[in-house]
């Protein structure tokens, strides 16, 4: 007898369905699964066997061979146990199958027949709903991830006995409720930038930096508050929507990180010893990097020069495409990583080349060294960069409270208002996105600002690349400022964040 049951696979964030057609024939006692197993699932026949046994029903003593549809597509993961348990037990009639393949089976067995929690229910779900399937069993671990997809009935269960009793209607199982999404307003967060000291400047730079969307590289001494206004971003930036937070859930998911659904923009920090692989993702099952875990959020990179410049080199392309595309011999797979990047450094390996609080010991040639790290295709994508001091005792002592987050969320988010309204009919949504054309369409310049422009170029000795980023900050600062034309100051303001342009020893 053959039975056949449906369960889905994921490739990358997309999920495909997985035909498991189940054979059970006299024969010597043997379990082979075929389509392209990987170890994950071909261990799944003594799960399987062992759940099916420990649960109260009968295992078949003959051959049984599980092929798991389409077979020239790799399967991994143990997502296919259920179905797998299911089919056998439709084969054996232990089950209706006619009643059995109305479901989508996902979820791992344990040997006492337990369902546990698997990775990537949420993209297989969505991929789910938009083939038209509706009817889906899931375990109970997994709710979480769920509770907010609309469109599906979805049955939770703990156990294959419970999945039985559910198939058979034997046990009055209602579809999970459906729960109203609304962000984290992150209320009173202990990283609000209104608990930094003094800093006005960088606060500027990173007020303008989220309101157009614009990379930002921190230079300072240790000991400048650097980390601290790198960790405030996420609570100056506009309120996540859910489509933006079902995609960062659907990484999360993929990667097996996701514990309760996305409330909150993400904001990652890998170390600079991080490898290229966990950067950009990749690996034997091609998981997604922190980049893609940054997607909607901030890649924060604290010593920006001590990460190794194969890695950073790698970031120069999903900078620019908002993607990262993983080849590997088995298999392409795409991750977004559209993420705003923060990043902080010390001027020298000492961290105090130009204080004036310390003298700097590096010698000529580790300054160089430490510098050269950096190329300039890489800095071509930083829009803003800032030099961020050390901050004297009067102003650390100082008890009076600064601006709060919320307040300045109410500027970042009017801002973004205007971009989003301006770049309706361009594909874009801030102006970090713009291009040559757009540059030359929404940032216009009088004479006085040409001017201006002009003669900042000759006297710091600007580079030809720094053209376009002060136009596009200018027009951020003109966007704060609720105006529509590009005037002098804006210029004048956004050629300060151009200061480390030529940063040399």
């Amino acid at each position: 007898m053959l039975a056949k049951t449906l369960s889905f696979g994921l490739n990358g964030l997309n999920g495909y369905p997985v035909g498991v057609e189940v054979d059970a024939h006299n024969g010597l006692p043997a379990f082979d699964i075929v389509g392209l197993a990987d170890t994950a699932v071909k261990e799944s026949r003594e799960r399987v066997r062992l759940a099916i046994k420990n649960s109260g029903f009968d295992y078949p003593l003959g051959k049984v061979v599980v092929n798991l549809a389409p077979a020239d597509t790799k399967k991994e993961g143990s997502v296919f146990d259920l179905a797998i348990a299911v089919g056998i037990l439709c084969v054996t009639e232990q089950l209706i199958l006619s009643r059995a393949k109305n479901f989508v089976y996902l979820g791992e067995l344990s040997l006492d027949g337990k369902l546990r929690k698997v990775k990537g229910i949420l993209p297989a779900l969505i991929s789910a709903k938009q083939l038209g399937y509706t009817d889906i069993i899931i375990p109970c671990g997994n709710v979480s991830e769920a509770e907010y997809i609309e469109g599906l009935n979805i049955y939770t269960a703990d156990s294959l006995r419970t999945v039985v009793e559910l198939i058979e209607g034997k046990l009055a199982l209602l579809p999970l409720p459906i729960k109203q999404w609304r962000p984290d307003l992150l209320i009173d967060s202990p990283f609000d930038i209104k608990y930094i000291k003094g800093q006005f400047f960088a606060k500027r730079a990173l007020e303008i930096a989220v309101s157009g969307g614009h990379n930002m590289l921190m230079i300072g001494p240790p000991g400048s508050g650097k980390t601290m206004l790198a960790q405030a971003v996420p609570t100056i930036m506009p309120d996540l929507t859910f489509n933006e937070a079902l995609e960062i859930a659907k990484i999360n998911s993929v990667v097996g990180e996701l514990d309760g659904f996305i409330f909150k923009r993400p904001f990652r920090s890998p170390h600079h010893t991080a490898s290229l692989v966990s950067l950009t993702g990749g690996g034997t099952k091609v998981r997604p990097g922190e980049i893609s875990m940054a997607h909607n959020g901030v890649l924060f990179l604290d010593e920006l020069p001590e990460y190794t410049k194969s890695v950073l080199e790698t970031l120069r392309q999903p900078l620019e495409d908002k993607k990262i595309t993983v080849a590997r011999a088995a298999t392409t797979v795409t991750y977004p990583a559209n993420f705003m990047l923060i990043a902080s450094m010390n001027p020298c390996p000492c961290g105090f080349f130009g204080s004036q609080i310390r003298e700097c010991n590096c010698s000529v040639f580790q300054i160089q060294k430490y510098l050269s790290k950096l190329s300039g295709p890489l800095l071509d994508r930083i829009d803003i960069n800032i030099e961020v001091e050390s901050l004297p005792y009067s102003q650390l002592s100082d008890e009076q409270e600064s601006e709060k987050s919320s307040d300045i969320k109410i500027r970042v988010d009017a801002a973004r208002k205007i971009q989003t309204e301006r770049f309706k009919d361009e594909g874009i949504f801030c102006n970090a996105q713009m291009n040559n054309a757009h540059i030359k369409k929404y940032c216009k310049i009088d004479a006085k600002s040409k001017l201006l422009l002009e003669n900042c170029f000759i006297k710091l000795k600007l580079t030809a690349r720094a053209h376009n980023r002060i136009l596009k900050v200018a027009r951020t600062v003109a966007d704060l400022a609720g105006v529509k034309d590009i005037m002098p100051n804006h210029i004048a303001e956004a050629i300060q964040y151009r200061s480390n342009d030529n940063f040399k020893v």
